[in-house]
Order: structure tokens, then sequence, then C-alpha cells
């Protein structure tokens, strides 16, 4: 099955489906935290919705072909948010949903960080994708490019480097979403390095710029699925919710990283499916 498949002719697609999808993903988040590991919880549930919009409903690939030559590349530029990646890969079939109990095992390819060892996974991390771009564009393919990341991300100078770049060679190919959780671990983005005016400083660097509310199917869906018009790369800023969907760990960057005992693995279960 191709998630080509998934692509419905209504502005949103299966809106049943994605929820369902996006609440089984946050539930293998969770017991990933609860693993021996633990994970970044926060920053995953957040990404949840943004994922899986993309894998269902906008991304051309192939589960059972992740190296099909003319698929969407997508990179997780906010690559600490893997758990959240992974399981959305394998409720999309790219493989076995019990290999997620496999994660960050020395004798697994589930690490922490996203391994392109992983079926579906086209680099470990980095910012923007702009060579992916690049190439496609340059090979006169229609392909396009997105990138996920974090706004903590953001106060690195290198995002800054490649947004211009991006820019400058006109990579309408290429959609960077942010989300926009604000926070990261030590605290509010605003308090540690201010980023605001957010959507003003992507325009002053030469991309097309729009906000929507990252936890709602009906505004990401048709936002994701709509190209950049041509010339310029496009940025989606997504307003999301960090630990969105446990009502405990929201808004909290004490959820940014956890190792779930039992207790508290079955009270954040427990809460995200009476959200449900």
């Amino acid at each position: 099955m191709t998630v080509e498949a998934f692509v419905g002719p209504s502005p949103v697609g299966d809106l049943v489906g994605l929820h369902r999808t996006a609440l089984a993903v946050r539930e293998h988040i969770l017991t990933i935290g609860a693993g021996a590991v633990g994970t970044h919880v926060g920053g995953a549930l957040s990404a949840v919705d943004v994922l899986v919009a993309l894998y269902r409903e906008v991304l051309r690939v192939r589960p059972e072909e992740p190296d099909w030559p003319d698929r969407d590349h997508f990179i997780l530029s906010k690559g600490h948010a893997s758990a959240a990646l992974y399981a959305t890969l394998a409720e999309c079939g790219f493989f076995p949903v019990e290999e997620l109990a496999t994660y960050g095992r020395s004798d697994g390819r589930l690490m922490a960080h996203p391994t392109p060892a992983v079926p579906g996974v086209e680099f470990a991390t980095g910012s923007l994708g702009i060579g992916l771009a690049l190439a496609a564009k340059r090979a006169g393919h229609d392909k396009r490019v997105f990138v996920l990341m974090g706004d903590g991300e953001l106060q690195e100078g290198s995002v800054w480097e490649a947004a211009m770049a991006a820019a400058h060679f006109g990579l309408d190919n290429l959609t960077a979403i942010v989300d926009r959780n604000r926070l990261q671990i030590s605290g509010s983005t605003e308090d540690r390095m201010r980023l605001e005016p957010l959507s003003d400083k992507w325009r002053a660097f030469g991309w097309q710029t729009s906000e929507v509310d990252g936890h709602d199917f009906a505004q990401l869906v048709p936002a994701l699925r709509t190209p950049p018009a041509d010339g310029a790369p496009g940025v989606l800023i997504a307003d999301t919710v960090k630990g969105r969907g446990v009502r405990h760990l929201q808004h909290r960057k004490q959820s940014h990283f956890a190792k779930l005992g039992p207790e508290a693995y079955q009270r954040a279960v427990t809460a995200l499916r009476a959200a449900a």
C-alpha cells in the first residue's frame, strides 16, 4: 500500500482516520517514554499532528519502497522528537509497529535521534534540507521537500544561513514547518532568546510565510498540500502545545525529556485517552 493512496479528494481527507492515527502515535510515544531510556516526550507530542498530516495526506511516498526515486522528502530537523517520527512511520507501514519496542536499544536501529538505517528516514537531522531541494530543482523533478524544525532551534545561526541560501536559490519546492510550542529545554523561547516577530523574520529572509493551528487537521492539510508560489521557499509556522494530548504535561518544560515510571505512564495514557 502506498501513502499516496491516503490522499482524498476533500481539502482534508479522512479526518476520522487522521485523529485515530494521531492518537495511536501519541500512545506509542508514551510507551517509548516508559521504556528503559525514556524519550523527549513533550516535543514529540507537539509534533504529532504535523507528522500525521504529512504522511497520511500530503507526502508522495511508498512505505513498501522507501527509496522510490520519485518520492517527496521529509527531514526531521528537531531530531530529539524521533519517537514521533518512528511511531508515524510505523503506523503508515514503513516497518512493523512491534519494532517500536526496540527504541534506544543497542541491538536495534531506532536510535534516540533519527538514523537512515530506519526505512523512511532520509537523514539523521539537519536544518532545511536545502541540498535535497536544490538537487531536485536542478534535475527537473517535481518532488517536494519538507523539513520540521523546533522553535528553539531557530536560535542557531546556521538555520538563518540556510534560510538565506534557500531564498537565494529560489527553492520553491521547499517547505519548512516550525513546531512553535514556545518551550525549549531551559524554558520559554522568548525568555531565552526572543524569536518574535517570527513571521516577519522569515519574510525578511525572502520566504513565503503562513501560520496555522498545528493541531487542527482542517488547517494543516490544505496548508501543507499547497506548494509555495513560484520563486521562493515557504515556511509554515504551526502553533502547537508542548505535551499536547496529556493535560498535566502540556505547556511544561519538564516534559521536554521524560522517563515515565509505571504510575506516571498509566496516568499519562489515561489522560490522553480521556482527551481523545
